[in-house]
């Protein structure tokens, strides 16, 4: 039954007719006028005009103002004068034009009103320690503690509703598509994936441990071995880090695998399914394909491996050319195995916005930021006498620099040099308003490294996780490929965020023991930790692949938001914990003793570990 998008109203029959309401609080109109009905709901507001009282009923779906007149009732008029913010109430009466010169244009029932013949009280309540509306915000710690107050508030129920409509979406999408909708279990064996693991005491086995799950990685390729060719599932995937405002312990992605694919047919089922949700949800047109960058590439131009495309702002890597120079500090670097980057923003900046961009580059972790301005004549600044015209002039060409801008230079180590970079850049994009903050861009990253040097433990460590494929033509040699072989390993990415990653998954047993060898894990700990999984290939694998996709921070971003818990009904604070439930907390003995599970906690000048 088709229902207009923002009002959630049905056409013909009305759905939300119950016992205690004949209409919602957002769906009465002119048509209505004359009617008699019956609404439920919470007082927002209490107005006593002339003898008059008004409230504003709300509930989810709006608000309508309803009105007690003692000539109409008395006695509904004197209940209603008891009432307060966020009782909730029973109503009924008859539909009333408000009058031209007092419609309400705020609200999408502003033209009618409610003269009430009818008062039950349900619920009375207490002084709200939270404004239960949008015009005032309380802090996060209030905001959590009392979230099912601030879920009221129309914003938050608005937050709610797209993340609904955002997941139905990919739902709709991959159903049209034959996938199935499979559940994988919430307690599993751990293994490696990258992060700690949350952990479950088994009390039927004294001393065994269940973990819970990083991601629904290996049972997902193991449904592709049971011949269940195309799945999905809508996953809680917990994982015990250190959080941040696009982090929690537990988040959900839309979790999908493909068997008998490549990394394009893979990527064009996520692309379509991605321009489906924002047609669906937004009503915005997601040009098709989508942009592809080789991981080279987007360290090369973004410095980043996930870049922000809505802006043409690239950063150059300028190592071979300053090395020429006589600017012992880039010649220093660079002879330590260091890089120095350059992005010029084609502006020129004074000497106070200059020095607030090197006290930028400090804080994200740089020794500073060296600079010169480019004129007609070459560059100028107090290093520039150390580069010669020839230098400089191949610099102006390297960066396409213009007369009347600047040439920023960050050096250092390469991962150092490329996170402060990257910052910078998008630090002058935002203060240059570079950015079309109503655009949303997503691209693919491909090609990314197999492994990555671990310089405190001096090995290889896989990049993504144990389970990609390593590209062709680095098979046959990858035991002496391991700095420069690459996974068909993939990213999405949306404005410069991670949306999620996937990869082609090795379906060949000797393979994986390969993978599992290189990054250290010797064949007693594969049989420990993967003997399952193993087991499994030994029976015939299809090539498989697919992708977990962020929910939480797809719909952050739909919102414009950067705080994924915006958009989640019970998110924890910084510190993991729940203020509203006061979770995690301590459990009894009696249960501890069942769980044969001592407590020892850390003397109080102990690190947390």
């Amino acid at each position: 039954m088709a229902q207009q998008n923002t009002q959630h109203t049905p056409q013909h029959s009305n759905l939300y007719a119950t016992a205690l309401r004949t209409h919602t609080c957002g769906q009465l109109r002119n048509a209505d006028i004359g009617a008699h009905v019956k609404l439920s709901g919470w007082v927002a507001t209490r107005r006593d005009h002339g003898g008059i009282i008004f409230i504003d009923l709300r509930d989810r779906y709006g608000i309508t103002q309803v009105v007690f007149d003692p000539v109409k009732s008395k006695s509904c008029f004197e209940n209603a004068s008891k009432l307060r913010r966020e009782d909730t109430i029973v109503v009924s009466g008859a539909v009333s034009f408000r009058g031209e010169k007092l419609v309400n244009k705020r609200l999408e029932t502003g033209d009618i009103e409610v003269f009430i013949d009818s008062l039950t009280v349900l619920t009375k309540a207490d002084v709200p320690p939270i404004d239960v509306d949008d015009a005032a915000v309380a802090n996060d710690d209030l905001r959590l503690e009392y979230r099912y107050l601030d879920l009221r508030r129309p914003i938050m129920q608005k937050k709610l509703r797209l993340r609904h409509e955002v997941i139905a979406a990919a739902r709709e999408y991959a159903y049209s598509q034959d996938f199935v909708e499979i559940e994988t279990p919430l307690m599993i064996k751990s293994t490696p994936e990258g992060a700690r693991d949350y952990v479950v005491p088994s009390r039927v086995n004294p001393g065994a441990f269940y973990a819970l799950p990083q991601s629904p990685q290996i049972y997902k390729q193991i449904l592709m071995i049971s011949g269940c060719d195309r799945y999905f599932q809508v996953a809680k995937c917990l994982r015990d880090e250190d959080l941040r405002a696009d982090r929690q312990p537990e988040h959900t992605q839309f979790d999908l695998e493909m068997s008998f694919v490549s990394q394009d047919d893979v990527h064009k089922f996520v692309s379509s399914m991605y321009a489906h949700i924002f047609k669906k949800v937004l009503n915005y047109d997601v040009a098709l394909p989508l942009p592809k960058f080789t991981y080279a590439e987007s360290m090369d131009k973004y410095s980043i491996d996930k870049p922000d495309i809505r802006f043409e702002l690239f950063t150059k890597d300028v190592t071979s050319i300053v090395i020429k120079s006589d600017f012992g500090v880039f010649k220093t670097v660079a002879a330590n195995g260091g890089i120095i980057k350059c992005v010029n923003p084609q502006k020129d900046l004074a000497r106070n916005e200059i020095d607030s961009y090197i006290d930028f580059c400090q804080k994200q972790g740089s020794k500073g930021m060296a600079w010169m301005r480019v004129s007609a004549a070459g560059l100028e600044s107090n290093i520039a006498k150390y580069f010669s015209p020839a230098v400089q002039q191949e610099l102006i060409a390297a960066v396409g620099a213009k007369p009347g801008s600047i040439l920023m230079f960050i050096a250092d180590k390469p991962k150092p040099c490329n996170d402060v970079i990257s910052q910078l850049r998008l630090k002058l994009g935002e203060d240059l308003g570079l950015i079309d903050k109503k655009k949303f861009s997503l691209c693919w990253i491909v090609d990314f490294p197999m492994f990555e040097w671990n310089e405190e433990e001096k090995k290889y460590d896989f990049m993504h996780n144990p389970f990609s494929a390593p590209n062709e033509a680095d098979l046959a040699d990858l035991e002496n490929r391991q700095a420069t072989a690459k996974a068909q390993q993939y990213d999405l990415v949306l404005n410069g965020n991670e949306m999620g990653s996937g990869s082609i998954r090795i379906s060949n047993p000797e393979t994986q023991k390969r993978v599992f060898k290189l990054i250290g894990i010797d064949e007693e700990a594969q049989e420990r930790k993967f003997g399952f999984l193993l087991k499994a290939y030994k029976y015939g694998a299809p090539v498989h692949g697919g992708m977990g996709l962020g929910v939480d921070r797809l719909c952050a971003l739909m919102l414009g938001t950067g705080d994924i818990r915006e958009v989640i009904a019970f998110p924890k604070n910084k510190n993991a914990q729940c203020p509203m439930d006061n979770s995690p907390s301590a459990i009894d003995e009696k249960q501890l003793r069942e769980l044969h599970i001592k407590i020892e906690l850390p003397k109080k000048d102990e690190k947390k570990i």
